[in-house]
């Protein structure tokens, strides 16, 4: 089996030989937010079928492919649906899209993600911007830098408290505010799924975190494995109370569709800033 290198460049090579863009920031858009890759000028868009290496997405809202073009003023790759540890694939699997963005070039991540609210003034349709993450299965073992390092990636114990770019983040708001739109910020805690969350592990994730979803904190550590800065933020789909109504991913997708304008506006108008 070719090494995690060989498998990246094959990647790259597919991607590059149809397309004449080199992005710079890499999207990975979450659920109910794939559209915003519709808005890219000078599109080229492969199914993540056509690509080596690549996993298939099976969660409904996310599209599966991958556009390469220009929105804001900025030449991007987007991710229109992301992987996930729980639909079977290994951390190595869901971060390799990451890998793959940094080889084009991008050296910015901009990652989305839907997520549940741990605070009870928070509501609905909210957005936070990450500045700090707790991945959870990876500090239980599944971590995505598990195994044998290759230096041309990273180095072996990269650090993660400052996974984050302060000044990206600081952009983030200053655009936000300049829209009218509330930009919240807080740490989110990553949990595998893909069941949602039960009270007493709500009143866990409480005590040390202001969100709570299923995704992200792979990536970002991939993402800074490979040097790249990094920019997150979560639109809130549902209030994650214990003593509240259950969560469904019904109510996610449609949180995700009536926060687009506001969402995408803001992630256009970061871009257009950057």
């Amino acid at each position: 089996m070719d090494d995690l290198f060989s498998q990246i460049e094959t990647a790259r090579a597919t991607i590059a030989a149809r397309c004449t863009i080199t992005p710079r920031v890499g999207l990975i858009l979450g659920s109910g937010l794939s559209g915003l890759a519709d808005e890219l000028a000078d599109a080229t868009v492969i199914p993540y079928a056509d690509i080596p290496g690549f996993p298939r997405s099976t969660v409904h809202g996310h599209r599966g492919e991958l556009a390469i073009g220009h929105l804001s003023g900025q030449p991007v790759m987007v991710l229109r649906g992301r992987f996930h540890f729980y639909e079977g694939y290994t951390m190595q699997q869901v971060t390799f899209p990451v890998r793959v963005m940094k080889a084009l070039g991008c050296d910015t991540l901009l990652v989305t993600n839907a997520a549940g609210g741990l605070r009870p003034d928070w509501s609905v349709g909210d957005l936070m911007q990450i500045n700090d993450q707790i991945f959870f299965p990876g500090m239980a073992g599944h971590h995505p830098l598990v195994g044998p390092n290759d230096d041309r990636l990273g180095l072996r114990f990269p650090a993660m408290v400052d996974a984050f770019d302060t000044d990206l983040a600081a952009l983030a708001h200053t655009v936000a505010a300049e829209q009218g739109t509330t930009l919240r910020k807080g740490c989110y805690f990553m949990l595998t799924g893909p069941t949602f969350e039960s009270a007493g592990e709500l009143r866990f994730c409480r005590t040390f975190a202001d969100a709570v979803g299923m995704s992200t904190a792979p990536e970002v550590v991939v993402a800074r494995h490979g040097g790249m800065r990094v920019l997150g933020i979560s639109l809130i789909t549902n209030v994650a109370l214990p003593d509240g109504p259950p969560a469904n991913h019904i109510e996610v997708l449609e949180a995700g569709e009536a926060a687009k304008p506001k969402f995408a506006a803001l992630l256009k108008g970061i871009l257009a800033r950057m």
